[in-house]
């Protein structure tokens, strides 16, 4: 319905179903390109067999059957829908978010999941779950650093979820630097606990991923104090303890701890990464019913501490500690091929389809193809690292500690190089694609952002490439020692072979690398040791500490990535296939040719020929680029791009995307600068509401409505008159419920429907909405007042759609206020026609018209109580729009509404049509009429039950 100012100006402010409307624009087709003919002409032209490529690269473990079985699952729930959440609020995201991962967990259960089904849900989803650290680091801590005694104890609870936890390493002050973290564990043996304590601000745990709201354990990283014989405290470096941080029935912060989310961030906005300090927060011994496990906060299958003596015995080897570390970036490296697959996908399908001019964009084929081919290279490189990960865990489980410091080395050059790869990597996929790909429906929205974290998450890529280069250059002080003898080990053969030609003076020939490939490694062999051999030296002159000799040298990006390419190619060469290698590796010299030539490993007749070569390579990929990008079997749920759809219907999508899903088309606004009256949508509609709303005359106050019952309410006979209605008649109750039944109340005004089924049901979960803000603030208080914690509001109206809709307003009589304008008016018009039209004036005037949020009873569920089975009773008082109401209950959750209460008005005869909605639903349906209002008004209270 329109709405009129005075000078009969037409302000249509109301909520545009565009998404549910037909138009001319569908039957709209693209001019050209045809996406779909061009791919499937791509398709047809390779003789790669796609299906067999994509066996060797994900069959192991049974990956394609679990991606396909578990897929199938995941599309069928609604709460996995990804159509409209890049449109949601943070807030909205993480709400979201730990919705979807409750749900995730309770399919486990289901269908009897195991973590390798759970792992591929999450990663089809592709949110980072509030439950992600209590899946990868958290247990994975227990499993690796905690006793025996402490696994028994603490691991069927975290598998179980009646913990969920986190991992708190990372300070305000202190990330890449553990040995400095700040936070004190310090040992009372008169008590004989921890005391955890944070001594400054930069103390504080940041960045915690699971904690910020979620989590209520963490594995928590702190500086060992105990004292010695003299009573004074020593440090014994950072170890880890497992600690309770929230109470197990509030879940709000124990006492002594401060703890919450640090707020917006560039990506992972479905993930709250927590701030935390403690404040002389003592850890008990943990006593079980059967068993008393020692200094149980205490990770202690290396450290120990014995609570009688006071005695630390330290691990034989303290780098054992940063094992869940080591074990994160060796995950990182393994996950690195999916997200440089995504983006380089979404690349290739679209600028394959993209036609504008008549070349085919032979600038953006330099650009995509050779991160085609890092794709396939990153594969290998993360299967090659999880398996030394295994190998190496198998070796420490032993006791054998030999291959700790080169699991290290390994997994932190290789986290380095591959995250800047793939970071680097999908930016360049990103503006490769235009302008199209800065859109929300490019599927670099969520990917970008997300996977720039992994620079810097469990070490700066900077920062640990040093650490790498000072574990080389620990080789080559060995090599240096001990030139003539030869080792086996091809890394120090390598160092030695230079060193000796070195000493004697002997000129090394450059490899002939277009020759045989494996002089492409061999010269990234030559060139590393060359420029290790220079720290080196320059190191031996002076005190000066590796990593920052390394800071030092000139041109040390392109030193820092030479390092990062030898180490990578070394070790993974003969686990690649030829083609794959042999791009990767010329690529390689085509990013580093100067640093490469300087060192005499490759002559210059094969770095001039190296321009030609490399346009030969992507000559050669490119007629086979798509079907390489097929092989990775990437579904389109996963992907969410209308660039990258597997079909090709690029342009389809993107103006679907925009005209159909985009919320905010569903709204008209008011741009008018002279009036107040703005639409908003449904995440900041509230705060709105509270700017517009006019001074009330009737202040909200404590009403006495019986010996027993009082509420807070702004008119005394309308709340009178409800309380009667509903305490004393029981015109609402006309049905039995079960001990702890599920109730919605639609329409609750000032919360009396609410209260009375508490009353009568105090094990009751009840939900109620009110959107009338004057409403839903006496709706709150009288909540607080009756203690009624357990009763959720919101203030929301329900509807057919989500959206924002105009509210008309009553202040003096707040409970004729409604959604249905045209209704309501039709109403007051009668009673001014067939009663005192001055008193219908007076009950009436002072009405405003507001934006109010509307939400579908189905999607509100959907997100906020996912876990819901059945509604035992809904509860319909909305003055006009109750089939709108129940037009917002899906099809598949109609079953599971057992009763309805609701008043209907019969003026238009809305009674029949809800009768007869209500019988196709499989219910009986009963009314009476309202008493004690005018027969005219054609009031009644309809009833029905299975």
């Amino acid at each position: 319905m329109n709405n009129h100012d005075a000078k009969g100006i037409t302000r249509p402010w109301t909520v545009s179903r565009l998404s549910n409307m037909s138009d001319f624009t569908d039957h709209l087709q693209p001019s050209q390109p045809n996406g779909p003919e061009i791919l499937a002409r791509k398709r047809a032209q390779t003789h790669i067999p796609v299906d067999e490529l994509a066996h060797h690269l994900l069959a192991q473990d049974g990956y394609l059957e679990r991606q396909a079985r578990i897929l199938r699952i995941v599309e069928k729930e609604p709460l996995f829908d990804k159509k409209r959440q890049a449109n949601l609020s943070r807030e909205d995201l993480f709400k979201l978010a730990l919705a979807r991962a409750k749900l995730l967990r309770r399919l486990v259960d289901k269908y009897g999941w195991d973590i390798d089904d759970y792992k591929m849900a999450e990663t089809l989803l592709d949110d980072v779950s509030p439950y992600y650290l209590h899946m990868h680091m958290f247990i994975t801590t227990i499993r690796e650093q905690a006793s025996d005694a402490q696994q028994a104890y603490w691991l069927p609870l975290i598998e179980s979820f009646k913990i969920i936890g986190a991992y708190a390493q990372t300070e305000l002050g202190h990330g890449s630097n553990v040995q400095g973290l700040e936070l004190q564990a310090r040992w009372d043996p008169g008590s004989k606990e921890f005391i955890l304590h944070s001594p400054t601000l930069t103390a504080s745990k940041w960045w915690n991923g699971s904690l910020g709201r979620t989590a209520n354990h963490a594995i928590v990283v702190a500086q060992l104090l105990v004292p010695n014989s003299g009573g004074e405290y020593e440090s014994h470096g950072p170890h880890p303890f497992i600690v309770q941080v929230r109470d197990m029935q509030t879940h709000q912060p124990r006492k002594g701890v401060v703890i919450g989310d640090i707020g917006p961030k560039f990506g992972y906005a479905t993930i709250d990464n927590a701030y935390m300090l403690f404040h002389q927060f003592r850890l008990a011994l943990l006593t079980t019913s059967t068993a008393r496990i020692p200094h149980s906060a205490l990770l202690s299958r290396y450290a120990k501490l014995d609570p009688d003596s006071g005695q630390f015995s330290k691990p034989a080897v303290p780098a054992v500690v940063y094992g869940t570390m080591t074990y994160v970036r060796s995950l990182i490296v393994l996950q690195s091929r999916m997200a440089l697959a995504r983006a380089v996908t979404i690349a290739v399908r679209y600028t394959t389809v993209r036609r504008q001019f008549r070349d085919q964009y032979p600038t953006v084929q330099i650009r995509i193809l050779p991160l085609l081919a890092t794709t396939y290279v990153l594969h290998y490189a993360g299967q090659a690292m999880q398996r030394t990960y295994r190998e190496a865990r198998e070796q420490i489980q032993a006791g054998d500690f030999s291959g700790l410091a080169h699991m290290h080395s390994l997994s932190s050059g290789l986290k380095s190089f591959c995250t800047d790869l793939v970071a680097d990597g999908i930016e360049t996929c990103r503006r490769a694609l235009g302008g199209h790909g800065y859109g929300g429906a490019s599927g670099f929205i969520r990917l970008s952002p997300d996977y720039l974290s992994r620079v810097t998450v469990e070490g700066d890529n900077w920062m640990i490439t040093q650490q790498v280069a000072a574990y080389l250059i620990k080789r080559m002080q060995a090599a240096v020692t001990n030139i003539d003898s030869a080792t086996g080990n091809e890394t120090e053969d390598s160092y030695k072979e230079f060193l000796r030609a070195n000493r004697d003076g002997v000129k090394l020939e450059p490899y002939k690398v277009f020759d045989d490939d494996s002089n492409i490694v061999r010269s990234f062999h030559r060139r590393t040791t060359a420029l290790l051999y220079d720290i080196y030296v320059e190191r031996s002159k002076s005190s000066t500490i590796p990593c920052k000799t390394i800071d030092q040298c000139p041109n040390r990006q392109r030193t820092r990535c030479v390092i990062c390419i030898f180490y990578l190619l070394s070790f993974i060469w003969k686990r690649m296939p030829t083609t794959v290698r042999t791009t990767h590796g010329t690529l390689g010299w085509s990013t580093n040719s100067p640093i490469v030539f300087r060192s005499g490993a490759v002559s210059q007749r094969n770095l001039d020929e190296l321009p030609n070569r490399v346009r030969h390579l992507m000559a050669r990929i490119e007629p086979h680029a798509v079907a390489l990008v097929d092989a990775w079997k990437i579904p389109d749920y996963l992907l969410d791009s209308a660039l990258g759809r597997f079909d090709g219907k690029v342009y389809e999508d993107l103006f679907h995307r925009a005209h159909r899903l985009n919320p905010l088309n569903e709204i008209t606004f008011n741009p008018n600068y002279w009036e107040d009256e703005l639409q908003s949508i449904l995440c900041v509609s509230w705060m709105v509401n509270q700017l517009f709303i006019f001074s009330i005359k009737m202040a909200l106050r404590l009403v006495k409505l019986s010996d027993k019952f009082s509420c807070y309410a702004r008119g005394e006979n309308e709340a009178r008159f409800i309380y009667h209605e509903i305490f004393e008649d029981h015109e609402y109750d006309k049905v039995e419920l079960p001990k702890a039944p599920f109730i919605v109340d639609v329409g609750a005004n000032i919360g009396l429907f609410s209260l009375y089924m508490k009353g009568k049901y105090p094990l009751a979960k009840i939900i109620a909405f009110e959107p009338a803000p004057e409403n839903f603030e006496a709706l709150e208080r009288n909540l607080a007042f009756h203690m009624a914690s357990t009763v959720k509001a919101y203030p929301y109206a329900l509807g057919a759609y989500a959206g924002s809709a105009p509210f008309k307003y009553f202040p003096n009589m707040p409970g004729n206020s409604t959604l249905n304008i045209e209704e309501k008016e039709y109403q007051i018009q009668l009673f001014k026609e067939n009663y005192d039209q001055t008193f219908a004036d007076d009950m009436f005037k002072d009405a405003k018209q507001i934006m109010v949020p509307v939400d579908r009873l189905s999607l509100f569920l959907c997100l906020h109580h996912s876990d819901f089975e059945v509604i035992d009773l809904l509860k319909i008082d909305v003055e006009g729009t109750e089939l709108e109401v129940l037009g917002g209950i899906d099809d598949r959750d109609w079953n599971k509404v057992r009763n309805i209460v609701m008043e209907v008005s019969n003026v238009k005869g809305g009674l029949d049509k809800v009768k007869q909605l209500l019988e196709t639903k499989g219910f009986t349906v009963t009314y009476v009429a309202v008493r004690g209002i005018p027969e005219l008004f054609k009031l009644f209270i309809v009833t029905a039950c299975r």
